[in-house]
């Protein structure tokens, strides 16, 4: 699994919008669209934001990731 697949997956689970998750991480909507697709990678101060987003750990953020 890429790194945008998972923020989506995490996004997915708790049914909020890229608008939403893009607001709580203090980026835009389509900064969002480009990770989840790939596109662009989210710097590590955002990793961090997603990752307290999400109330998970940086293990099992990234568990999935290739």
């Amino acid at each position: 699994m890429k790194l945008g697949e998972r923020i989506k997956e995490l996004r997915n689970e708790r049914g909020i919008s890229q608008m939403q998750l893009g607001k709580a991480v203090g980026v835009s909507q389509k900064a969002v669209d480009y990770w989840e697709r790939n596109v662009n990678e989210p710097k590590a101060s955002y990793v961090i934001a997603l990752v307290r987003f999400f109330d998970t750990t940086f293990d099992d953020f990234f568990a999935e990731i290739d």
